[in-house]
Protein backbone atom coordinates (compact mmCIF):
# COMPACT_ATOMS: atom_id res chain seq x y z
CA UNK A 1 0.00 0.00 0.00
CA UNK A 2 3.09 2.72 0.99
CA UNK A 3 3.93 1.73 -2.59
CA UNK A 4 0.95 2.62 -4.19
CA UNK A 5 0.85 5.67 -2.20
CA UNK A 6 4.16 7.11 -3.01
CA UNK A 7 3.61 6.17 -6.70
CA UNK A 8 -0.17 8.48 -6.74
CA UNK A 9 1.42 11.22 -4.04
CA UNK A 10 4.18 11.70 -7.12
CA UNK A 11 1.86 11.18 -9.93
CA UNK A 12 -0.01 13.68 -8.22
CA UNK A 13 3.21 16.03 -7.31
CA UNK A 14 4.60 15.86 -10.67
CA UNK A 15 1.07 17.15 -12.51
CA UNK A 16 1.10 19.76 -9.62
CA UNK A 17 5.04 20.90 -10.92
CA UNK A 18 3.48 21.14 -14.36
CA UNK A 19 0.55 23.17 -13.68
CA UNK A 20 2.77 25.71 -11.91
CA UNK A 21 5.28 25.65 -14.59
CA UNK A 22 2.87 26.76 -17.16
CA UNK A 23 1.00 28.90 -14.93
CA UNK A 24 4.57 30.56 -14.68
CA UNK A 25 5.83 30.78 -18.16
CA UNK A 26 2.10 31.09 -20.02
CA UNK A 27 0.68 28.76 -22.40
CA UNK A 28 2.75 29.54 -25.44
CA UNK A 29 3.19 25.02 -26.19
CA UNK A 30 -0.03 25.29 -26.99
CA UNK A 31 0.01 28.41 -29.41
CA UNK A 32 -1.42 28.63 -32.57
CA UNK A 33 -0.77 32.39 -33.28
CA UNK A 34 2.19 34.59 -32.31
CA UNK A 35 0.16 36.53 -28.90
CA UNK A 36 0.74 40.13 -28.99
CA UNK A 37 -0.29 41.34 -25.36
CA UNK A 38 -1.84 44.96 -24.54
CA UNK A 39 -2.96 46.55 -21.54
CA UNK A 40 -4.53 49.63 -21.13
CA UNK A 41 -7.12 51.91 -20.08
CA UNK A 42 -10.29 50.24 -22.22
CA UNK A 43 -13.01 51.94 -19.94
CA UNK A 44 -12.72 55.01 -17.66
CA UNK A 45 -11.60 58.74 -18.63
CA UNK A 46 -8.44 57.90 -20.66
CA UNK A 47 -9.92 55.10 -22.43
CA UNK A 48 -9.97 56.80 -26.01
CA UNK A 49 -6.46 56.73 -25.27
CA UNK A 50 -6.78 52.51 -24.62
CA UNK A 51 -8.96 52.10 -27.71
CA UNK A 52 -7.69 53.89 -30.05
CA UNK A 53 -4.29 52.06 -29.04
CA UNK A 54 -6.47 48.50 -29.10
CA UNK A 55 -8.08 49.88 -32.65
CA UNK A 56 -5.06 50.23 -34.49
CA UNK A 57 -3.24 47.59 -33.16
CA UNK A 58 -5.97 45.07 -34.25
CA UNK A 59 -6.44 46.85 -37.76
CA UNK A 60 -2.41 46.37 -38.15
CA UNK A 61 -2.86 42.77 -37.18
CA UNK A 62 -5.90 42.02 -39.13
CA UNK A 63 -4.06 43.57 -42.28
CA UNK A 64 -0.81 41.67 -41.48
CA UNK A 65 -3.03 38.33 -41.50
CA UNK A 66 -4.91 39.07 -44.53
CA UNK A 67 -1.42 39.23 -46.60
CA UNK A 68 -0.19 35.77 -44.82
CA UNK A 69 0.82 36.45 -41.72
CA UNK A 70 4.95 35.59 -40.93
CA UNK A 71 5.46 33.02 -43.31
CA UNK A 72 1.54 31.90 -42.85
CA UNK A 73 1.45 32.01 -39.34
CA UNK A 74 -1.27 34.25 -38.18
CA UNK A 75 -0.87 37.06 -35.22
CA UNK A 76 -3.75 37.33 -32.63
CA UNK A 77 -4.14 40.57 -30.08
CA UNK A 78 -5.14 39.98 -26.48
CA UNK A 79 -6.11 43.12 -24.48
CA UNK A 80 -6.94 43.78 -21.15
CA UNK A 81 -8.51 47.14 -19.57
CA UNK A 82 -6.16 48.13 -17.07
CA UNK A 83 -8.44 51.43 -16.88
CA UNK A 84 -5.28 53.53 -16.30
CA UNK A 85 -4.71 51.85 -12.67
CA UNK A 86 -1.56 50.71 -11.92
CA UNK A 87 -2.91 48.25 -9.20
CA UNK A 88 -4.59 46.28 -12.26
CA UNK A 89 -1.68 45.54 -14.25
CA UNK A 90 -0.26 42.66 -11.89
CA UNK A 91 -3.86 40.94 -12.78
CA UNK A 92 -3.65 41.46 -16.70
CA UNK A 93 -0.13 40.75 -16.79
CA UNK A 94 -0.92 37.01 -15.13
CA UNK A 95 -3.51 36.44 -17.51
CA UNK A 96 -1.72 37.71 -20.73
CA UNK A 97 0.98 35.18 -19.80
CA UNK A 98 -1.58 32.37 -19.35
CA UNK A 99 -3.04 33.26 -22.62
CA UNK A 100 0.05 32.99 -23.97
CA UNK A 101 1.89 36.41 -24.60
CA UNK A 102 4.92 36.27 -26.13
CA UNK A 103 5.71 39.29 -27.21
CA UNK A 104 3.84 42.98 -25.78
CA UNK A 105 3.08 46.64 -26.32
CA UNK A 106 3.21 47.12 -22.72
CA UNK A 107 0.81 49.48 -21.62
CA UNK A 108 -0.72 53.03 -22.97
CA UNK A 109 -0.04 55.25 -20.05
CA UNK A 110 2.65 55.61 -18.22
CA UNK A 111 1.34 54.32 -14.25
CA UNK A 112 0.48 51.58 -15.31
CA UNK A 113 3.40 51.10 -17.36
CA UNK A 114 5.99 51.29 -14.43
CA UNK A 115 4.67 48.48 -12.62
CA UNK A 116 4.39 46.49 -16.41
CA UNK A 117 8.12 47.37 -16.91
CA UNK A 118 9.13 45.16 -13.95
CA UNK A 119 6.40 42.32 -14.29
CA UNK A 120 8.18 42.24 -17.95
CA UNK A 121 11.66 42.33 -17.09
CA UNK A 122 10.66 39.44 -14.59
CA UNK A 123 9.89 36.95 -17.18
CA UNK A 124 11.51 38.35 -19.90
CA UNK A 125 8.89 39.53 -22.28
CA UNK A 126 9.96 42.15 -24.50
CA UNK A 127 7.66 45.24 -25.30
CA UNK A 128 7.57 47.93 -27.40
CA UNK A 129 4.86 50.44 -25.71
CA UNK A 130 3.09 53.31 -28.14
CA UNK A 131 2.42 55.87 -25.50
CA UNK A 132 3.98 55.16 -22.06
CA UNK A 133 6.21 58.00 -21.82
CA UNK A 134 7.76 57.81 -18.82
CA UNK A 135 11.16 57.67 -18.57
CA UNK A 136 11.75 54.45 -16.58
CA UNK A 137 9.76 52.67 -18.92
CA UNK A 138 12.43 51.15 -20.41
CA UNK A 139 14.51 50.60 -17.43
CA UNK A 140 15.28 47.43 -18.49
CA UNK A 141 16.71 45.44 -21.94
CA UNK A 142 13.36 43.87 -22.91
CA UNK A 143 11.60 47.86 -23.20
CA UNK A 144 11.22 49.94 -25.75
CA UNK A 145 9.12 53.09 -27.26
CA UNK A 146 7.90 54.16 -30.17
CA UNK A 147 6.30 57.57 -28.41
CA UNK A 148 8.93 60.31 -26.60
CA UNK A 149 10.40 59.21 -23.34
CA UNK A 150 8.99 62.52 -21.14
CA UNK A 151 12.68 63.29 -20.68
CA UNK A 152 12.82 63.53 -24.40
CA UNK A 153 9.52 65.40 -24.73
CA UNK A 154 10.30 67.88 -21.94
CA UNK A 155 13.91 68.53 -24.00
CA UNK A 156 11.92 69.09 -27.51
CA UNK A 157 9.49 70.89 -26.26
CA UNK A 158 12.41 73.34 -24.73
CA UNK A 159 14.10 73.92 -27.46
CA UNK A 160 11.19 74.54 -29.47
CA UNK A 161 10.50 77.58 -26.61
CA UNK A 162 13.93 78.59 -26.59
CA UNK A 163 13.71 79.36 -30.14
CA UNK A 164 10.43 81.48 -29.77
CA UNK A 165 12.40 84.54 -28.44
CA UNK A 166 10.11 84.59 -25.30
CA UNK A 167 11.05 85.97 -22.43
CA UNK A 168 8.49 85.18 -19.99
CA UNK A 169 6.51 81.84 -20.01
CA UNK A 170 3.72 80.36 -18.12
CA UNK A 171 3.52 76.72 -16.54
CA UNK A 172 0.84 74.60 -15.61
CA UNK A 173 1.97 70.68 -14.90
CA UNK A 174 0.67 67.83 -12.15
CA UNK A 175 3.30 67.33 -9.55
CA UNK A 176 1.78 64.44 -8.21
CA UNK A 177 2.00 62.37 -11.41
CA UNK A 178 5.07 60.73 -13.17
CA UNK A 179 4.13 61.81 -16.45
CA UNK A 180 3.54 65.14 -15.92
CA UNK A 181 6.16 65.98 -13.72
CA UNK A 182 8.72 64.03 -15.70
CA UNK A 183 8.31 66.14 -18.49
CA UNK A 184 8.49 69.12 -16.85
CA UNK A 185 11.57 68.68 -15.07
CA UNK A 186 13.64 67.66 -18.30
CA UNK A 187 12.06 70.65 -19.78
CA UNK A 188 13.12 73.51 -17.19
CA UNK A 189 16.47 71.44 -17.27
CA UNK A 190 16.86 73.42 -20.41
CA UNK A 191 15.41 75.68 -20.63
CA UNK A 192 17.37 79.15 -21.11
CA UNK A 193 18.10 80.76 -18.51
CA UNK A 194 16.94 84.26 -20.10
CA UNK A 195 13.47 82.65 -19.85
CA UNK A 196 11.40 83.77 -16.80
CA UNK A 197 8.54 80.86 -16.17
CA UNK A 198 5.66 81.14 -13.95
CA UNK A 199 4.71 77.72 -12.74
CA UNK A 200 1.56 76.70 -11.61
CA UNK A 201 0.76 73.06 -10.23
CA UNK A 202 -2.11 70.76 -8.85
CA UNK A 203 -2.27 67.36 -7.56
CA UNK A 204 -4.83 64.72 -8.51
CA UNK A 205 -6.53 65.81 -4.98
CA UNK A 206 -8.13 68.85 -7.33
CA UNK A 207 -8.15 68.47 -10.60
CA UNK A 208 -11.98 70.34 -10.66
CA UNK A 209 -11.27 73.95 -9.90
CA UNK A 210 -8.07 75.71 -11.29
CA UNK A 211 -9.16 79.68 -10.43
CA UNK A 212 -6.38 80.24 -8.41
CA UNK A 213 -3.68 78.88 -11.12
CA UNK A 214 -5.47 81.15 -13.62
CA UNK A 215 -5.22 83.83 -11.93
CA UNK A 216 -1.06 83.77 -11.80
CA UNK A 217 -1.26 82.78 -15.01
CA UNK A 218 -3.30 85.38 -17.04
CA UNK A 219 -0.24 87.93 -18.14
CA UNK A 220 1.12 85.39 -19.64
CA UNK A 221 1.02 84.87 -23.69
CA UNK A 222 2.56 81.40 -23.85
CA UNK A 223 1.33 78.93 -21.08
CA UNK A 224 2.94 75.10 -21.16
CA UNK A 225 0.96 72.05 -20.36
CA UNK A 226 2.44 68.95 -19.84
CA UNK A 227 -0.57 67.18 -18.65
CA UNK A 228 -3.24 64.91 -20.10
CA UNK A 229 -6.43 66.27 -22.30
CA UNK A 230 -8.58 65.80 -19.45
CA UNK A 231 -7.72 68.50 -16.76
CA UNK A 232 -6.19 70.18 -19.63
CA UNK A 233 -9.85 70.69 -20.76
CA UNK A 234 -11.29 71.93 -17.49
CA UNK A 235 -8.50 74.66 -17.89
CA UNK A 236 -9.24 76.32 -20.84
CA UNK A 237 -12.82 76.07 -19.94
CA UNK A 238 -12.66 78.29 -16.56
CA UNK A 239 -9.98 80.06 -18.38
CA UNK A 240 -12.03 82.10 -20.92
CA UNK A 241 -12.21 85.76 -20.73
CA UNK A 242 -9.23 85.59 -17.94
CA UNK A 243 -6.22 84.14 -20.40
CA UNK A 244 -5.33 86.61 -22.81
CA UNK A 245 -6.79 85.10 -26.20
CA UNK A 246 -3.79 85.34 -28.00
CA UNK A 247 -2.34 83.47 -25.74
CA UNK A 248 -0.62 80.02 -26.63
CA UNK A 249 -1.61 76.65 -25.11
CA UNK A 250 1.31 74.34 -25.73
CA UNK A 251 1.19 70.17 -24.40
CA UNK A 252 2.78 67.04 -25.32
CA UNK A 253 1.60 63.98 -26.20
CA UNK A 254 -1.38 64.00 -23.11
CA UNK A 255 -3.09 67.23 -25.42
CA UNK A 256 -4.58 64.20 -27.76
CA UNK A 257 -7.88 63.73 -27.44
CA UNK A 258 -8.84 66.84 -26.45
CA UNK A 259 -10.80 67.18 -29.26
CA UNK A 260 -13.17 64.78 -28.52
CA UNK A 261 -13.20 66.03 -24.76
CA UNK A 262 -14.14 69.91 -25.70
CA UNK A 263 -15.49 72.03 -28.61
CA UNK A 264 -12.33 73.36 -29.53
CA UNK A 265 -13.58 76.17 -31.74
CA UNK A 266 -14.87 77.61 -28.38
CA UNK A 267 -11.56 77.96 -26.92
CA UNK A 268 -10.35 81.48 -28.25
CA UNK A 269 -6.49 80.99 -27.67
CA UNK A 270 -4.30 78.83 -29.77
CA UNK A 271 -4.06 75.10 -28.77
CA UNK A 272 -1.03 73.66 -30.46
CA UNK A 273 1.53 70.38 -29.41
CA UNK A 274 4.30 67.99 -29.69
CA UNK A 275 3.65 65.12 -32.04
CA UNK A 276 4.89 62.47 -33.91
CA UNK A 277 1.46 62.19 -35.90
CA UNK A 278 0.16 65.20 -37.89
CA UNK A 279 -3.92 63.78 -38.89
CA UNK A 280 -3.67 66.50 -41.46
CA UNK A 281 -0.36 65.27 -43.38
CA UNK A 282 -0.31 64.90 -46.78
CA UNK A 283 2.19 62.08 -46.66
CA UNK A 284 1.08 59.16 -47.92
CA UNK A 285 1.42 56.57 -45.12
CA UNK A 286 -0.30 59.19 -42.59
CA UNK A 287 -3.42 59.34 -45.52
CA UNK A 288 -3.49 55.89 -45.56
CA UNK A 289 -3.72 55.34 -41.84
CA UNK A 290 -6.44 57.78 -41.45
CA UNK A 291 -8.78 57.05 -44.22
CA UNK A 292 -8.37 52.85 -43.15
CA UNK A 293 -8.76 53.82 -39.44
CA UNK A 294 -11.81 56.49 -39.52
CA UNK A 295 -13.49 53.85 -42.40
CA UNK A 296 -13.37 51.41 -39.42
CA UNK A 297 -13.82 52.94 -36.28
CA UNK A 298 -14.78 56.47 -37.36
CA UNK A 299 -12.77 59.41 -36.18
CA UNK A 300 -13.76 59.98 -32.64
CA UNK A 301 -10.97 57.95 -31.16
CA UNK A 302 -8.59 58.47 -34.06
CA UNK A 303 -5.11 59.76 -32.60
CA UNK A 304 -1.57 59.84 -32.21
CA UNK A 305 -1.46 56.68 -29.63
CA UNK A 306 -3.25 54.71 -31.69
CA UNK A 307 -0.78 56.02 -34.97
CA UNK A 308 2.02 55.04 -32.52
CA UNK A 309 0.07 51.44 -32.05
CA UNK A 310 -0.29 50.82 -35.66
CA UNK A 311 3.35 51.36 -35.86
CA UNK A 312 4.46 49.45 -32.78
CA UNK A 313 2.73 46.50 -34.29
CA UNK A 314 4.25 46.51 -37.74
CA UNK A 315 7.89 47.19 -36.22
CA UNK A 316 7.16 44.25 -34.39
CA UNK A 317 6.32 42.08 -37.62
CA UNK A 318 9.15 44.12 -39.48
CA UNK A 319 11.55 42.68 -36.85
CA UNK A 320 10.28 39.60 -37.17
CA UNK A 321 10.55 39.06 -40.86
CA UNK A 322 13.96 40.21 -40.55
CA UNK A 323 15.10 38.01 -38.27
CA UNK A 324 13.42 34.26 -39.93
CA UNK A 325 14.95 35.77 -43.18
CA UNK A 326 19.14 35.48 -41.48
CA UNK A 327 17.50 32.31 -40.68
CA UNK A 328 16.75 32.45 -37.01
CA UNK A 329 13.93 29.92 -35.90
CA UNK A 330 10.67 31.84 -34.50
CA UNK A 331 8.14 29.16 -34.00
CA UNK A 332 4.86 29.64 -32.88
CA UNK A 333 5.45 28.06 -29.69
CA UNK A 334 8.43 29.90 -29.00
CA UNK A 335 8.91 31.43 -25.95
CA UNK A 336 8.37 34.89 -24.73
CA UNK A 337 12.02 34.82 -23.63
CA UNK A 338 13.67 33.40 -26.77
CA UNK A 339 11.45 36.26 -28.64
CA UNK A 340 13.05 38.48 -26.43
CA UNK A 341 16.28 37.67 -26.58
CA UNK A 342 16.23 37.71 -30.45
CA UNK A 343 14.23 41.18 -30.67
CA UNK A 344 16.06 43.02 -27.79
CA UNK A 345 19.33 42.68 -29.82
CA UNK A 346 17.84 43.36 -33.63
CA UNK A 347 16.03 46.78 -32.38
CA UNK A 348 19.66 47.61 -30.92
CA UNK A 349 21.22 46.67 -34.20
CA UNK A 350 20.43 48.16 -37.76
CA UNK A 351 17.25 47.63 -37.45
CA UNK A 352 15.07 50.48 -38.64
CA UNK A 353 11.52 50.78 -39.32
CA UNK A 354 9.82 53.71 -41.47
CA UNK A 355 5.49 54.47 -41.11
CA UNK A 356 2.97 56.66 -39.77
CA UNK A 357 5.00 58.66 -37.21
CA UNK A 358 7.98 58.50 -38.95
CA UNK A 359 10.65 57.54 -41.48
CA UNK A 360 14.19 55.82 -40.69
CA UNK A 361 13.11 55.37 -37.21
CA UNK A 362 15.58 53.50 -34.99
CA UNK A 363 16.11 52.71 -30.95
CA UNK A 364 18.51 53.52 -28.61
CA UNK A 365 20.74 50.71 -26.51
CA UNK A 366 18.47 52.53 -23.53
CA UNK A 367 14.70 51.83 -25.53
CA UNK A 368 14.79 55.14 -26.33
CA UNK A 369 13.23 56.45 -29.97
CA UNK A 370 15.03 58.12 -32.57
CA UNK A 371 12.65 60.23 -34.71
CA UNK A 372 11.11 63.40 -35.74
CA UNK A 373 9.31 65.25 -33.60
CA UNK A 374 6.63 68.19 -35.44
CA UNK A 375 4.19 71.01 -33.74
CA UNK A 376 0.65 69.86 -34.31
CA UNK A 377 -1.51 72.93 -34.26
CA UNK A 378 -5.05 71.69 -33.16
CA UNK A 379 -6.70 74.96 -32.94
CA UNK A 380 -5.62 78.06 -34.24
CA UNK A 381 -5.90 81.54 -31.98
CA UNK A 382 -9.04 83.56 -32.63
CA UNK A 383 -8.32 86.68 -34.76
Amino acid sequence: MKSVFKKAFALVLAIAMLTTFAACGGNTANNTEYVIGLSGPLTGPAAVYGVAVQNSAQMAIDEINAAGGLDGVMFKLEAMDDKHDATKVSANFAALMEKGMQVSLGTVTTAPGLEFTKLSNDDKVFFLTPSASGDKIPEFDNGFQMCFADGNQGKVAANFVNSLSLSKIGIFYKSDDPYSKGIFDQFKANLNDGIETVETVFTAANETDFSAQITQLKDCDFIFMPIYYQPASVFMTQAKGQIKNNATYYGCDGFDGLAGQIDLTTIPQEVSMLSHFDATSSAQATVDFVTKYTTKYGAETLNQFGASAYDCVYAIFNAMKELKAAGKDIPVTISAEDLYTLLKDHFTGDFSYSGVTGTDITWEDNGYVNKAAVKFTLKEADK
